[in-house]
């Protein structure tokens, strides 16, 4: 007599006796394992492409900026003017004022950097060191480009004689002499030469020095 194996019910429950086992578990099916395989090898050639993207902008240099305006007290804004003396230099970079023009309540620069709260907020403390000459009193101080002009602007002229300022002798437009006026320090412009009042200590104003 044959043995009858139980079969399933027909409504998709296993037999009894028996054990299902869902689909996809205990194992994978090849597809799944396929799609895996896959996302992993894409996932590691972006990688590769995002590291081969780095290094090229690491060897070629990252692009550079557009230049601003430098920095208010950059060393760079220090320029010559035309007459020679110490300048303050423009955010466009071509214009040089002259370092007495800054904070002087105007805007010369065309754009006004030169009157910047930055700069002028404690003067002379705000100020790039190249603008600024200290006299003889250390509490005074005066503009570097008034320095060696020929004028007292210290008010002990020490911004034009030695010993704290050595300065060239007098220019083509200045008399060299000890002037009576407290304005002037070792000269005086030629342009008071013979105009009937004395500059100089020893008269040579007028007697001497011809008006230019």
């Amino acid at each position: 007599m044959n043995k009858v194996v139980p079969q399933g019910n027909g409504n998709g429950r296993a037999a009894a006796g028996t054990k299902a086992h869902p689909e996809g578990e205990g194992s994978l099916s090849p597809s799944c394992s396929r799609r895996g395989a896959c996302l992993s090898a894409l996932l590691l050639l972006l990688l590769a492409m995002l590291a081969a993207l780095v290094a090229l902008v690491v060897s070629l240099g990252l692009p550079s900026r557009p230049p601003g305006p430098p920095p208010i007290h950059s060393g760079t804004q220090a320029c010559v003017t035309l007459t020679n003396r110490t300048g303050f230099l423009c955010h466009d970079q071509r214009i040089c004022v002259p370092a007495s023009t800054v904070c002087d309540g105007f805007h010369t620069c065309p754009h006004g950097e030169d009157e910047d709260e930055s700069l002028c907020r404690d003067v002379p403390q705000t100020l790039p060191s190249f603008l600024v000459a200290r006299c003889g009193d250390p509490a005074a101080w005066i503009y570097s480009d008034q320095k060696c002009d020929g004028t007292n602007n210290c008010g002990d002229c020490s911004d034009e004689l030695s010993p704290v300022t050595t300065c060239p002798p007098c220019g083509p437009g200045w008399w060299r002499c000890l002037p009576t006026v407290f304005q002037y320090c070792g000269c005086v412009p030629r342009a008071l030469c013979q105009d009937g009042t004395q500059h100089c200590s020893d008269w040579s104003d007028e007697y001497t020095c011809l008006r230019p």
